[in-house]
């Protein structure tokens, strides 16, 4: 089976300088497409137009946290399969296993290698479809 091409990210982070970092490491070091939301709710409007192959998605933010998030996003017939990378510092074995089964494929902690966070995507990627 052939692999599909990893494009657009949609990513979904609160915190500035966080966005900042990833942002700058998916873009320019990974050569992704990025679309950045600073918000739950901001996610829920921007990725049915955006198409996201791909959705890294905080945990921990104020009026929609990523988890209800990530529920809402799998009502939403076009984005209900879309791959979700749970981002958290919040990583005990509990919560990962927790997040796995509200639907995430993974769990990428934070904090994160920058350099490292593409190829740490592109696995998981492969993952996926492997």
């Amino acid at each position: 089976m052939e692999i599909p091409p990893l494009h657009r990210i949609l990513l979904v982070e609160d915190d500035p300088d966080i966005q900042v970092i990833a942002r700058l490491s998916l873009e320019s070091v990974g050569g992704f497409a990025v679309k950045l939301c600073s918000s739950g709710r901001e996610a829920l409007q921007t990725a049915p137009t955006f198409s996201p192959d791909l959705i890294l998605l905080d945990v921990m933010m104020p009026d929609m946290d990523g988890l209800t998030t990530l529920q809402s996003l799998r009502q939403i017939p076009t984005l209900a399969t879309t791959p979700v990378i749970i981002m958290s510092a919040r990583v005990q074995t509990h919560e990962v296993v927790h997040y796995r089964e509200l639907g995430a494929v993974e769990v990428v902690a934070k904090p994160f290698d920058p350099m490292q966070l593409p190829t740490t995507i592109r696995q998981i990627w492969m993952q996926c479809h492997g």
